[in-house]
């Protein structure tokens, strides 16, 4: 009998957006939660969002091959469940067409549902992307029907499960194509949230600075995409973080934010450090749209409906700006991207109050409401660990002692 209601979970990502690319989708029965289908592949380069997409129409057919009649989508990608809902427009050309064959899927069943859920939540659909993104996948294919045919793992006949995989190359020359629910279990077992790197006992530290005093900081106005300098007092701000971490053995790599407060920051704790620097874009704060280098309380006197709207959700954004659930989406980027690239070393993160939260966020794995409940002060020091094999650590959050 086909199962009537299930749930569709599914994601994708890629190491550079574009970089090394894949997805995972995972179709359970929304009864019993037992698993029904599995769908994940390398996709090459291409970009996060393309990633999402496939995992997303991967699961819908899949949800379709088994004559479901409603299916309840869950995904951490917040870009994909608005736009399917069609609450956000679909601006990017290329997404256009992923954008027409998922909406064509859904509208193919009786009841759908779309929900966001966090990146926690979606470990199954996650833990094939990366298997997918680390090769150990290329294209794999599993569906209830095919449980007489799986493999056995450790010795043992694994009981609801099955795959019809293609291994990599270098498996095929060896050996059987791994099974792929044995790769998906060892990768969410194996990994921090988000990131897929193999099991390792050594941390990367990111070091997280906020930049020094802007012309705007003292005031309290909005500072996002509006490219101000240091103030004098900022300077002297940024000499002494600098000459804090410059004292500091072990330290590898500057990252930076590109805006000018954090990159003049970044560029004089590398001198006193003898380190390079390297901007990340993803890094930059958030753009505020039309409050740009307003306070908080002329905001709210001229618009306090969107003020309150803004403060109740991390999905709605300032008008003409940017949704924190947005940076939230370039953040993770930019962390998985340095961590797969500089793993076991020790970074300094230059940046801005909304992406340091949002990486505390993530390693505490805290609601959005954390981003309203956390003080960031200028030159502020916190520091994360991030193991592959386990949790992150949080070592310290906004440490300024090297002000007094």
């Amino acid at each position: 009998m086909s199962p009537r209601h299930v749930v569709v979970e599914a994601d994708g990502g890629s190491r550079g957006n574009p970089g090394v690319a894949g997805y995972g989708a995972v179709v359970l029965d929304a009864g019993t939660g037992a698993l029904l289908a599995e769908r994940a592949a390398g996709l090459g380069v291409t970009t996060n969002n393309v990633a999402e997409y496939s995992g997303l129409i991967a699961g819908l057919e899949a949800a379709r091959e088994l004559g479901a009649e409603q299916v309840d989508v869950r995904m951490d990608s917040k870009l994909v469940i608005e736009q399917c809902s069609g609450r956000w427009q679909v601006k990017q050309p290329h997404l256009k067409p992923l954008v027409a064959r998922a909406t064509e899927l859904l509208r193919s069943f009786p009841q759908t549902t779309l929900t966001w859920i966090p990146r926690a939540q979606n470990g199954a659909a996650d833990a094939l992307a990366n298997a997918a993104m680390d090769g150990e996948i290329i294209e794999a294919n599993y569906t209830g029907d095919d449980v007489e045919a799986a493999p056995a793992l450790d010795g043992e006949t694994a009981p609801g499960t099955g795959s019809v995989a293609t291994a990599p190359a270098e498996a095929s020359a060896i050996g059987a194509a791994p099974d792929m629910r044995a790769v998906a279990t060892r990768a969410a077992s194996a990994k921090a949230p988000g990131w897929s790197r193999g099991p390792q006992r050594t941390a990367t530290t990111t070091v997280l600075v906020r930049h020094a005093s802007s012309v705007l900081s003292p005031e309290k106005r909005f500072s996002g995409r509006g490219d101000v300098e240091l103030s004098e007092d900022g300077v002297a701000q940024a000499e002494r973080v600098a000459a804090r971490l410059g004292a500091r053995e072990g330290l590898d790599l500057v990252v930076s934010s590109p805006l000018r407060r954090a990159r003049h920051t970044a560029e004089l704790i590398a001198k006193a450090a003898g380190l390079d620097v390297i901007v990340d874009e993803d890094l930059v704060e958030t753009d505020f749209g039309a409050w740009e280098g307003l306070t908080f309380a002329e905001i709210h006197a001229a618009d306090p409906e969107a003020l309150s709207a803004w403060l109740g959700s991390d999905g709605v954004a300032p008008p003409g700006g940017e949704s924190f659930a947005a940076v939230a989406e370039r953040v993770t980027r930019a962390r998985d991207r340095l961590l797969a690239e500089h793993e076991g070393k020790t970074l300094v993160v230059v940046s801005h109050v909304t992406p340091l939260k949002t990486l505390l966020r993530f390693a505490l794995e805290a609601p959005p409401i954390m981003l309203y409940r956390l003080q960031l002060d200028v030159t502020g020091v916190s520091e994360v660990d991030w193991y592959a094999d386990g949790p992150a650590s949080v070592r310290l959050v906004n440490d300024t002692h090297h002000l007094t």
